[in-house]
């Protein structure tokens, strides 16, 4: 990532996810949901209040783009680069959004089995190592 790009603001309800270098995913203690982005209400009944699940971290790519012209100047360098929205093996219903980091763009395809792996980034301000999650291809 460029550097000085922005992070996630590290919150509650979002800070096992960001922090721990491990897919940890909600689920709802009311209804037992499990679900991501992680956020401080239940997708499916509303409950505010959630245990965290560890997933092994290992999916399928469900979707792809390919970033073709930067969005941002910082960015200009890193073009063309994969974006993938994986499906998890283990919470099939639970899609992640990434980058791939091990497979040129134009080999990116629909199926492909993929791991995760973390890229560690500073929050100067907060004072905070927070990590990302990328993908990828096994």
């Amino acid at each position: 990532m460029p550097e000085n790009w922005a992070v996630p603001l590290i919150e509650d309800h979002n800070r096992e996810f960001f922090t721990t270098g491990k897919v940890m995913l909600q689920q709802c203690t009311d209804c037992q949901t499990v679900q991501h982005p992680p956020e401080e209400v239940c997708h499916h009944c509303g409950g505010m209040e959630f245990t965290y699940l560890e997933s092994e971290g290992e999916g399928t790519v469900y979707s792809y783009a390919v970033m073709h012209y930067p969005a941002h100047a910082d960015l200009q360098t890193k073009v063309p680069y994969g974006v993938v929205l994986v499906e998890l093996d283990d919470y099939p219903h639970v899609r992640i959004t990434g980058n791939c980091l091990n497979v040129e763009p134009a080999n990116l395809e629909i199926g492909m089995k993929v791991r995760v792996t973390w890229e560690e980034v500073s929050d100067k301000e907060a004072g905070e190592e927070i990590k990302l999650p990328q993908w990828e291809a096994v």
